[in-house]
């Protein structure tokens, strides 16, 4: 090969190396190409030991509470903000107009009106032993399960504390009461020896077949099955127990009447409306006013107002055990849902009973 040739080559393969280079992305204060950089180093996904808050939130827990705070942030370390819980948490956008037409149907239909039947026949002693005990009848406990979790079909799939954390440390409107909720599940877990991280629960963090939030079921929830612990995911006597505690404890009368239907001779005045839930209008001034309904010798009650846009309104008389209904969850559409499902799943009770008369007083209205 001559010289030439020789010069000829070398000059060809620096050109090609030259032309290699300047094809690749340069790479910027010293940080490697992106490919082999997101091999090495994945990015880190935040946690809610990396939130100041949270890390504040554990030494607290220590300090009031005897935790070692080091091993609460372990388990927050296992946890993230999630975006679900915080989507659903928020009203939405556009809100809907309130609509007892639109509501009425999600709790009163046929999957929760048999479903009833059959939860009451199946656990009819643990019924009949916590109406008993605590003064509330068979049919509204049965009725608030039905509506809360279909009897304990959907409990919720959600880890609580994950749920708990994203809403105490990442939903400011609300963050002080989840807060509280978040600090009495963890009371909850280690008393009842729970794993924080195993719990599953709603969205907002209610746990079990009745959905009590965890500040509830450490203040209301009871061992009702005899077994020396409290288990609300999967003791159905535990959950029967501890509905009838809950109403009982916020002022359930025993004997006395839920809500009746009201006539009225013309559109009410907004006061009656603004009064609220807790039975303050005298029944006396109410008929006074052309608001009538039958009351068995109850003296005060709300005027509850069942909207549907497009179509006439609805009109109740609330009672105390009306306004204890609301303890569990604040709004008149819940309460009146809870009290027509029981009413209806007692009719079905009563219209599959032999005529014995002891049957007959039990199951069916006179």
């Amino acid at each position: 090969m001559n010289l030439k040739h020789t010069l000829a080559l070398l000059l060809l393969a620096a050109l090609t190396s030259l032309a290699s280079a300047a094809a690749k992305p340069a790479a910027k204060d010293g940080v490697k190409h992106a490919a082999s950089h997101t091999t090495k180093h994945a990015i880190k996904t935040p946690t809610f030991a990396d939130e100041p808050a949270a890390i504040a939130f554990a030494r607290d827990l220590e300090a009031r509470h005897g935790f070692n705070a080091d091993a609460l942030l372990s388990q927050f370390a296992q946890t993230h903000p999630n975006a679900t819980v915080l989507k659903l948490i928020k009203p939405p956008a556009s809100p809907l107009q309130r609509s007892w037409e639109r509501y009425r149907p999600r709790f009163l239909n046929e999957l929760r009106i048999e479903g009833g039947v059959r939860f009451w026949q199946e656990n009819a002693g643990t019924l009949a032993k916590a109406s008993a005990r605590y003064g509330v009848p068979e049919e509204v406990i049965v009725a608030i399960i039905g509506v809360e979790t279909v009897y304990g079909r959907n409990t919720g799939g959600f880890r609580v504390l994950e749920a708990l954390a994203t809403l105490a440390f990442n939903y400011p409107p609300r963050a002080e009461f989840f807060r509280t909720e978040l600090e009495q599940f963890l009371l909850l877990a280690r008393e009842n020896g729970l794993d924080p991280l195993a719990v599953k629960g709603s969205f907002a963090g209610a746990i079990g077949i009745p959905q009590f939030m965890p500040g509830s079921q450490r203040r209301y929830a009871v061992d009702f099955d005899g077994d020396q612990r409290v288990d609300l995911a999967t003791s159905v006597d535990d959950a029967i127990g501890s509905v009838g505690r809950f109403l009982e404890q916020h002022g359930w009368q025993a004997g006395q009447p839920v809500a009746v239907p009201a006539t009225l001779s013309g559109p009410p005045d907004a006061e009656l409306i603004q009064a609220g839930l807790r039975p303050a209008l005298k029944i006396a001034d109410l008929a006074e006013r052309g608001i009538r309904a039958q009351t068995d010798g109850q003296t005060t009650a709300a005027l509850i107002d069942l909207v549907s846009p497009g179509s006439e309104t609805e009109y109740w008389l609330g009672f105390e055990n009306f306004y204890v209904i609301t303890r569990y969850n604040r709004s008149s559409f819940y309460a009146m849902s809870v009290f027509q499902l029981g009413e209806e799943i007692r009719n079905r009770m009563c219209s599959r009973l032999d005529a014995t008369a002891a049957n007959r007083e039990k199951y069916c209205r006179a």
